[in-house]
C-alpha cells in the first residue's frame, strides 16, 4: 500500500510539471470552463478488521455505497481543480473476513469484532489529464485517462451493533439494550481511564490524502462520463475503533469516563459472543475480581494482548462512476468607446 501511494504521488507531481510548462500560459480565459457532477459508487476499507491490511483483503460482502457531488474548473490544457463532498459507509466484521478453517486468520475470527462507519468527506484535488485540450470545451478529447491528488477532511463515527441476550454468561442486569452504539464515546481501549497508560481519545474529524486514477469519456457537447478509483491515506488507526490492546474490563467498568461503562466493557471484547458455541473449552473467566463478562482464552485480558495494530494506519477506497455537466462559459465582449 505504501509503495502504491508513493508511486501515484510521484506520477501525479511529474505530470503536474509537464502540464504547467510555458505553453500552458496560452490557455486563455476564453478556453477555461467549469462542470458540476454527481458521483455514485462504492466504498471499502482496509484496516485491523480484515484478514490482512492490504488489497488482498478486499471483501465484496463488505462493500457499501458512496455518493457525492463535485465542482471542477479547468485551468490549463491538462490541469483541473475539483472540490467534492462525499458520503459513504465502510464496515468490517471478523466473521465475514475470516473463517475458523483458516489457520492464519483464526485469531481474528475468534476476536469477533465488527463495526460500521459513516464517512462524510470534503476534498480538494488537482486533476492531471494524460491528453491535453488546448481548445474550447467543445473540442475536448473523446477519451482521457487522468490522475489526481489532493487533501481531504472527513468526519467518521464508528459504531457496533449489539443484540440483548447474546451473552449467556451474564444476568439481565449486567446486559445492555439491543442497538447500535457509537464507539468513540465508549473508549473501548481504555481511552477515558485516567492514570493507567491507555491511549488518548481519538478525534472523529481527521485529514486524509486522496489520490487515484480515472478515465473520462465525452458523451456529447455538454456531458462527460467518468470512472474513477481513489484511495484515501488517513492518519488515524481508528476507523474501525481497533488499534492497540485490550483494556482491563475492571477499569472500563469502575474507572471509566465513557458515556456507558457497561457497553464499553462488553463491546471492548466480543470473543465470548462469537466463540461460546464453537470453542467452549477455551472459555475463561475475566481475571479481574467482580467482572461478570467471560472471554475466550487470550482475549480481553489486562495483560496488553493485542486488539489491533497501531503501526499501520487505516485506509478507505472510493470507486465509482460520475456524470458531469459542463457549464457554458460566459465570454464578455470588450467594451468600445
Amino acid at each position: 500500500m505504501k509503495k502504491l501511494c508513493t508511486l501515484v504521488l510521484l506520477l501525479a507531481f511529474a505530470m503536474c510539471f509537464v502540464a504547467t510548462d510555458a505553453d500552458a500560459q496560452r490557455f486563455t480565459l476564453r478556453k477555461r470552463y467549469a462542470s458540476v457532477g454527481v458521483h455514485l459508487g462504492a466504498m471499502n476499507y482496509f484496516g485491523d478488521i480484515v484478514p490482512q491490511p492490504d488489497f488482498t483483503s478486499l471483501r465484496f460482502k463488505s462493500t457499501r455505497p458512496n455518493v457525492g457531488i463535485s465542482y471542477t474548473y479547468r485551468y490549463f490544457p491538462r490541469v483541473s481543480v475539483r472540490g467534492s463532498f462525499h458520503w459513504g459507509r465502510i464496515l468490517g466484521d471478523d466473521k465475514l473476513s475470516a473463517a475458523a478453517s483458516e489457520s492464519e486468520n483464526l485469531g481474528r475470527y475468534k476476536r469477533n469484532l465488527s463495526f460500521r462507519n459513516d464517512i462524510k468527506e470534503l476534498s480538494g484535488v488537482v486533476i492531471v489529464d494524460l491528453f491535453e485540450n488546448r481548445q474550447t470545451y467543445r473540442r475536448r478529447p473523446d477519451f482521457v485517462p487522468y490522475g489526481f491528488v489532493g487533501v481531504a477532511v472527513f468526519h467518521h463515527n464508528p459504531k457496533a451493533y449489539y443484540k440483548n441476550g447474546s451473552r449467556s454468561d451474564i444476568a439481565a442486569a449486567d446486559d445492555i439494550p439491543t442497538g447500535w452504539y457509537e464507539l468513540q464515546p465508549l473508549g473501548t481501549e481504555g481511552q477515558y481511564v485516567e492514570g493507567k497508560g491507555y491511549p488518548e481519545p481519538y478525534k472523529r474529524v481527521q485529514f486524509a490524502i486522496p489520490f487515484g486514477l480515472g478515465v473520462r469519456y465525452k458523451v456529447d457537447r455538454y456531458w462527460d462520463l467518468s470512472f474513477e478509483v481513489g484511495w484515501r491515506k488517513t492518519f488515524t488507526d481508528y476507523l474501525d475503533d481497533a488499534s492497540t490492546s485490550f483494556a482491563d474490563k475492571a477499569d472500563l467498568l469502575n474507572n471509566n469516563g465513557s458515556t456507558n461503562p457497561k457497553a464499553s466493557a462488553i463491546l471492548s471484547d466480543r470473543s465470548f459472543e462469537g466463540g461460546a458455541q464453537e470453542f467452549p473449552s477455551q472459555i475463561m473467566p475475566d481475571p479481574s475480581p467482580g467482572v461478570p463478562y467471560k472471554r475466550l482464552n487470550g482475549y480481553g485480558t489486562s495483560a496488553n494482548t493485542m486488539r489491533g495494530d497501531r503501526t499501520d494506519k487505516d485506509w478507505y477506497i472510493v470507486t465509482g462512476v460520475s456524470v458531469n455537466y459542463i457549464l457554458t462559459p460566459r465570454i464578455r465582449s470588450p467594451k468600445f468607446r
